[in-house]
């Protein structure tokens, strides 16, 4: 959780960047490789169990798989969601709260899915362990009232995504790829999450939650032959059935290279995703070749791609590669990275580049003996981890693998040529059938696009066809940076009513998954130039914090504090005051570069240094800004998206805020504006 938080601190001020990918050491020789095998049996109802007794320390866990084959949900998308989220609460038997104590009580981790469920804890708690377990999966408490709340929170989830870039450029490359009406291109939608009933998340588990292709994997310290019983008693009233077959039309690559292109005009960075489908299963004898060459392609640090985007131009934090396998569909060859939008063409020349380069040009000996050196090493160290183990068994009894797959597993890779490298990338990566899909801002990133001379269509945020989007418009005749500003001044309550405003405190919240507490959002500002931004774990720690006071500002996080150099101070001091246009209509350097789609809206931009303002044309507010920084010798784009504007003692003020870095969006939303109250010196100490 610790490195979660961290991840958050860093994210949306930037004062903390964050982790970067570090070479891993290069290990000796590697040892032959003996894996131990699980103890195993099989239920008359289907369900396969494996355990695997390691007693060096008093734990157990459980881990129930269940093997279906992928199906579409079609206009009840959602179906299978809504089913996982609602398994775990509780059981017929026991009630929810009565459930969640007892797991607490016995200090376990126990978990639900509608593909299946986990478990952990004490061993001396096993067996009260694998009956909750048990209880929960095959007695699932499905209620009309948890029904409607998981189902409002799902919707609530994808609206908070709606202007996430990465959450689009994922949506629509799986659109583009493999279609709306195959599995792993449907998508959720608030339309489809409203169709489901609690009836078809009843139907739904009734069909696929079957023990016909389970599988319950025990780890830790339990006796195989107790552990048999328990588990025949437990699972063997588990009604024995099957899945539906699924069958689906399997998705054909484009017949030319070619750019699909999402307009997200409040993008600060592109995503590109290079892709092509593949037909690759972990039985093929090219799996071990395929491996090996997507480790030189972008499996890793020192790969083609990471070390020219990353290494020797500094255009991002990381570029990569991977080719999928799967036994029951199509997989996918796809090469990623995000970079800022004025490099956007530079970076789709430079991968192809390099997909070019490893078709064409034999790897060199030190190169490939490095990459088989590196993945052998990570694998080695897993190795001996008795969760590997089970993990290894459950695969070959799903991917219908040698039962000497792993022990092979060395052999097999350092049996791999820098000839086979160049054969597999030639048949499963395939450069003239290639799907160049960028999501970002046109108006900045097209143009350049253009002169490529790569085939060009346009996309939507849900993967429709498209016209080209607008690109930037000049500017009315008589509008000025003055004309903006002041239309802005006086939209938001008048020149009067904001010369009145000395100071003013905005408190908001985010919720964030997975995090122990919502994020508090605290802003303060006054008429003397001073402010303080801060971000905290409610109740727990402060994660960031920026300071501007009479004579210094400083960053803080994590427990590390950075003084403001004096050019950053005063920088950040001419714009610090209650409204951050005051700085504006002072300075002398602020230019009107024209108007741009920006956050839902035709904006005018006004540029001053390294950040842009965005004003909506027809309102006057203040719809964001985004703001370039160099750090280690790389640039970084962070934006702010406001709206939701409500009046506060005469001043409009935005009571939605989105603030956005690395590809990563934190959507807070104000709780209290305080005008001329709630501040003091003592913020800015």
């Amino acid at each position: 959780m610790r490195k979660s938080i961290i991840l958050l601190s860093g994210l949306f001020l930037t004062f903390i960047m964050q982790a970067q990918d570090r070479p891993q050491p290069q290990p000796g020789p590697a040892p032959k490789i003996s894996i131990k095998k699980p103890e195993t049996f099989t239920l008359p109802n289907g369900l396969k169990v494996m355990v695997v007794e390691d007693h060096k320390l008093p734990r157990v866990s459980f881990s129930l798989t269940i093997d279906n084959a992928p199906y579409a949900e079609g206009n009840k998308k959602g179906v299978d969601d809504l089913t996982s989220s609602l398994m775990g609460m509780g059981s017929t038997k026991t009630p929810k709260d009565a459930f969640n104590e007892e797991v607490d009580f016995l200090g376990a981790d126990i978990s639900f899915s509608s593909s299946g469920a986990y478990a952990s804890g004490l061993s001396k708690y096993s067996k009260r362990i694998l009956e909750l377990m048990a209880e929960g999966s095959l007695m699932p408490n499905f209620t009309q009232e948890e029904f409607e709340k998981e189902r409002d929170k799902l919707i609530e989830g994808l609206k908070t995504q709606e202007k996430s870039v990465p959450a689009v450029a994922g949506r629509v490359e799986n659109v583009l790829v493999y279609s709306k009406n195959h599995p792993a291109g449907e998508y959720l939608s608030e339309e489809t999450i409203k169709n489901v009933t609690l009836d078809d998340i009843k139907k739904n588990y009734v069909t696929y939650f079957v023990p016909s292709r389970a599988y319950l994997v025990i780890i830790g310290d339990v006796k195989f032959k107790e552990t048999k019983k328990l588990v025949e008693k437990l699972f063997g009233t588990w009604t024995k059935a099957t899945a539906p077959a699924v069958s689906y039309t399997q998705p054909s690559n484009v017949q030319y290279t070619q750019i699909n292109f999402v307009d997200m005009p409040n993008a600060v960075q592109s995503e590109i995703s290079v892709v092509n489908t593949v037909n690759l299963k972990l039985s093929d004898p090219d799996f071990f070749p395929v491996i090996v060459a997507n480790q030189v392609l972008g499996g890793d640090f020192n790969s083609y791609l990471n070390m020219n985007l990353r290494e020797a131009h500094g255009w991002t934090y990381g570029a990569r590669s991977n080719v999928g396998s799967n036994k029951y569909m199509m997989s996918k060859f796809k090469a990623n990275t995000q970079v800022r939008n004025s490099v956007t063409d530079s970076a789709v020349v430079e991968i192809m580049k390099e997909i070019k380069r490893i078709r064409t040009e034999k790897v060199t000996d030190e190169a490939l003996r490095n990459v088989k050196a590196g993945y052998i090493g990570r694998f080695v160290m897993q190795v001996e981890k008795p969760q590997t183990v089970a993990r290894y068994a459950l695969n070959i009894e799903t991917e219908s693998l040698p039962a000497d797959f792993y022990e092979n597993y060395i052999k097999n890779i350092e049996a791999v040529t820098a000839e086979d490298v160049m054969r597999v990338m030639n048949k499963y990566v395939l450069a003239d059938n290639l799907r160049i899909i960028i999501t970002g801002k046109a108006a900045e990133v097209v143009p350049a696009l253009e002169k490529l001379k790569i085939p060009m269509f346009f996309f939507d945020k849900f993967g429709n066809p498209t016209e080209k989007p607008k690109m930037k418009m000049p500017v009315p005749a008589g509008v000025t940076v003055k004309t903006v500003l002041d239309k802005y001044m006086a939209a938001i309550g008048g020149e009067k009513a904001v010369m009145a405003v000395k100071s003013i405190a905005v408190n908001g919240t985010s919720e964030i998954e997975g995090a122990p507490a919502p994020l508090a959002y605290v802003s303060k500002k006054d008429s003397k130039g001073r402010t303080l931004m801060k971000l905290e774990l409610t109740g727990m720690m402060e994660l960031s914090k920026q300071v501007i006071g009479d004579k210094s500002g400083y960053s803080a996080g994590q427990g590390q504090k950075k003084e403001m150099t004096a050019e950053e101070f005063a920088e950040k001091k001419a714009l610090a005051s209650t409204f951050e246009e005051l700085g504006l209509a002072k300075k002398t350097d602020v230019v009107l570069d024209g108007i741009e789609p920006f956050n839902g809206v035709d904006a005018y931009a006004l540029k001053s240094g390294k950040t842009i303002y965005y004003y909506d044309v027809k309102t006057g507010l203040r719809v964001g800004s985004t703001t370039t920084q160099e750090r280690n010798g790389q640039q970084m784009t962070s934006s702010i998206l406001l709206s939701d504007y409500k009046d506060v003692k005469g001043v409009k003020v935005p009571y939605i805020i989105v603030l956005s870095q690395g590809g990563r969006d934190l959507e807070i939303k104000v709780s209290e504006v305080k005008i001329n109250e709630g501040v003091t010196d003592a913020d800015f100490q």
